[in-house]
């Protein structure tokens, strides 16, 4: 019987990546690998540990280090490079998947990818309307180097490879995995009369405040799931909306099916996890018109500018009292959804695993003996 694949992940307790990060390591145990997953930016939550802890074959190793997008974070980036390198010498991986981009450049004995989740450089960019400021040139040239020097860089949509291509030049090796979720069962019973948004009130690149100065002219609550705790130590709260806070991601998912509509009017989002859950449960979506989610959903979205405030009322109002258009959108969202299982996506991710173990094998057998 053959070895079981090894796989080193990296994710950050902050946002979306842990989400990303579980998800993806249990469809790959349910393969047979086996995942130590190296987690940075500070304790899990509660929740969170508790989502791991429910995978058979995923070793969870936690650190408070920051992250690198985090206010001068070069030390512990530092520091987070000996303490990964060091659990790749106890776990011996096959292969090192990073959802962060500094540390491929460290001197990994394994081949390592590295995951364009976001970056500071295109969130700027699209959030702002203007490059990033001078303060993150360093920045800037750590992510350069890591990009290339891993064997293989993967982004969720082509329009964030894109975006690593403009602010970073091209990878040597690139390519686009679409991210994945579980689907469940369809669901049954009448929707709740509301709209549900997701995401850290503070990222304006959510767009979160379009939302709320919307709400008051609509028929229906809008609900807001997510931080408003800043990095910086503040608190962020959006007037008309009522907040739900920072949930877990079962009480999350409990609301996504629940909500007759998913609003996420964002300005920048390479991919939207919390919308493909969304759909996945049976919720409408209206969705910033911005070339990434065009990509992701085609056809089974409402899209308004970020910036149109009347254009996002409007698109609200039209669906929260035309219950026939609402089905129908669900119905082609879901659809759509169903087309992003994690299923898909962890083969994806094998099948560039093994080519990349397969050319590094090769790549020791042919070098001189000493």
């Amino acid at each position: 019987m053959a070895d079981p694949l090894r796989v080193l992940m990296t994710a950050d307790t902050v946002g979306g990546i842990f989400s990303y990060a579980v998800t993806l390591a249990e469809a790959l145990t349910a393969r047979g690998a086996r995942v130590t997953l190296a987690t940075m930016g500070g304790g899990m939550r509660p929740d969170q540990a508790g989502l791991v802890r429910r995978i058979p074959w995923v070793t969870v190793v936690e650190s408070d280090h920051a992250l690198e997008w985090s206010p001068d974070p070069w030390r512990d980036v530092d520091r987070a490079g000996a303490w990964l390198l060091d659990l790749e010498q106890k776990a011996r991986p096959d292969i090192v998947h990073l959802n962060g981009y500094c540390h491929g450049a460290l001197p990994w004995r394994a081949p390592a990818i590295v995951v364009a989740h976001s970056c500071v450089l295109s969130w700027w960019k699209e959030v702002w309307r203007e490059p990033a400021p001078s303060r993150y040139a360093r920045y800037a040239a750590e992510v350069t180097r890591g990009l290339h020097a891993a064997q293989a860089v993967v982004a969720p949509t082509a329009a964030m490879l894109a975006a690593i291509h403009e602010h970073y030049g091209k990878p040597r090796n690139d390519l686009v995995i679409p991210n994945g979720a579980p689907i469940p069962p369809a669901p049954t019973g009448p929707r709740e009369p509301c709209v549900l948004a997701a995401g850290r009130i503070w990222d304006e690149a959510k767009n979160l405040r379009t939302l709320a100065r919307v709400a008051p002219r609509l028929r229906a609550p809008v609900y807001v799931a997510g931080s408003d705790h800043h990095p910086d130590g503040t608190y962020r709260t959006l007037p008309s909306v009522r907040s739900l806070g920072l949930l877990s991601a079962e009480a999350l998912h409990a609301w996504m099916s629940r909500a007759a509509v998913f609003a996420l009017p964002a300005r920048y989002e390479p991919f939207g996890l919390a919308a493909l859950e969304a759909a996945a449960r049976g919720a409408a979506l209206v969705l910033g018109d911005i070339p990434s989610l065009r990509e992701v959903w085609s056809d089974a979205a409402i899209f308004v500018p970020p910036e149109d405030d009347a254009a996002l009322g409007s698109a609200l109002e039209r669906l929260l009292s035309d219950e026939p258009m609402r089905h129908d959108l669900a119905l082609r969202a879901r659809r759509r959804a169903s087309t992003f299982h994690v299923r898909h996506q962890a083969d994806h991710y094998v099948a560039l695993y093994q080519s990349l173990i397969h050319d590094d094998s090769r790549s020791q057998s042919e070098r001189p003996c000493a």
